[in-house]
This record gives C-alpha cells, structure tokens and sequence, in this order.
C-alpha cells in the first residue's frame, strides 16, 4: 500500500472536507482518504494510484491542489 500527501486550497467548512473525501475515495484503488481542514491537508492510501489522478479528483471537486 502506498501513502500520497497533498495540500489542499480553498477548504473552509465540513462541508469541504466531506466533498474532497468522498472524490478521492471514489478513485478506484482509493482505500482511505483523510483530510484535515485546518492542516488544508490529505492523506491518501491506495495501491498503486498515481499522484495526478488524485490530483484530478481533487479539482473536480472544485479545489485546488498546491505545489
């Protein structure tokens, strides 16, 4: 199993962080997303899912991830 950081922008309520975990654990291969609003953080475990897929989720959710 492997663990992806990213830094999320624009999170400001529950609602945000309920919106970015369900995106990314909607991406097969996904098996936990933890996101932390006052960190503007995720921690994503999968197998094998690549960085910019995750990425993707994130912004069709309507954030934005940085760096």
């Amino acid at each position: 199993m492997d663990t992806t950081h990213l830094r999320i922008e624009g999170m400001s309520c529950a609602h945000c962080v309920r919106a970015i975990t369900d995106a990314l654990e909607a991406v097969p291969s996904v098996r936990e997303a933890r996101v932390d609003l006052a960190g503007g953080t995720a921690e994503i475990d999968h197998d094998g899912v690549e960085r910019a897929r995750l990425e993707d989720a994130v912004e069709e959710a309507g954030y934005r991830v940085a760096g």
